[in-house]
């Protein structure tokens, strides 16, 4: 059996659990959520406490806000029987995947991977009106840790699905967006004449060489209609493109 209870010190509210007993806990480290904050009182027996951090990424667990973090601390000294009678605890916590097992540990026993990822808060006392504010909100029910798992698993695949895909859609809309740009930047740059130029010699050339440049990019078979008037005789030439078409000032061949 696994004891939930509800902290309102976060908005929204957010649950704290712990095992019934030390075969329970047993299960708890197998199977916490690697995102939940493990919390025990240092250097005596007590329960293993629980804070689920939200799936959105909202909190993490070395920046718990100071409220929460005292009731799971509450929550903890009054479920430590030693503990309880004592003034001046000190609880220590760490995310449940810095949580080690091994085979040689007595039930209920964990140490760490890292000590680095240990962080420790005060209580100086219990807090009577904390402690029976969690109490009321306790349940107690039967957990299949291993079909929570499973859920769970597939809740962050399909937020990992939904994110890959969004990502994927900003980067084409970029993609086109800056092929669009480049494409608008060669053109610009095909029919702007320089001023000086604009004769009946040097200008009606670059013009020319624009025009060709333009045909000879059309795709071979495909009709194009073009028009321009900055030609002294303003002109439309409509003609299959080829490999072999050509164009020169105002003819096409």
């Amino acid at each position: 059996m696994v004891l939930f209870f509800t902290s309102t010190a976060a908005n929204p509210s957010i649950t704290l659990y712990m095992g019934r007993d030390k075969v329970e806990n047993e299960d708890l480290i197998k199977y916490a959520y690697p995102g939940d904050v493990w919390f025990h009182v240092d250097k005596l027996s007590s329960a293993h406490v629980y804070l689920r951090l939200p799936e959105d990424g909202s909190m993490t667990w070395d920046a718990i806000p100071e409220a929460l973090l005292t009731d799971c601390a509450q929550l903890v000294k009054a479920n430590s029987i030693e503990g309880n009678k004592k003034d001046n605890l000190t609880i220590i916590y760490t995310p449940a995947d810095n949580l080690k097992k091994s085979g040689d540990m007595a039930v209920g026993q964990v140490s760490f991977h890292s000590d680095k990822r240990v962080k420790r808060v005060h209580v100086p006392k219990r807090e009577n009106a904390i402690v029976n504010r969690l109490n009321k909100t306790k349940t107690e029910r039967v957990v299949d840790h291993e079909q929570e798992r499973i859920d769970r698993q597939k809740r962050e695949a399909a937020v990992r699905r939904a994110a890959a895909a969004e990502k994927k859609k900003a980067d084409l809309e970029l993609a086109r967006t800056r092929e669009a740009e480049k494409a608008a930047r060669s053109y610009d740059s095909l029919f702007n004449v320089d001023p000086e130029d604009d004769d009946e010699g040097g200008g009606a050339s670059k013009k020319s060489i624009a025009l060709t440049l333009i045909l000879h990019a059309a795709p071979a078979g495909t009709y194009h209609l073009l028009h321009t008037s900055e030609y002294k005789e303003p002109k439309t030439f409509l003609g299959v493109m080829g490999s072999s078409t050509k164009c020169s000032g105002h003819s096409c061949f």
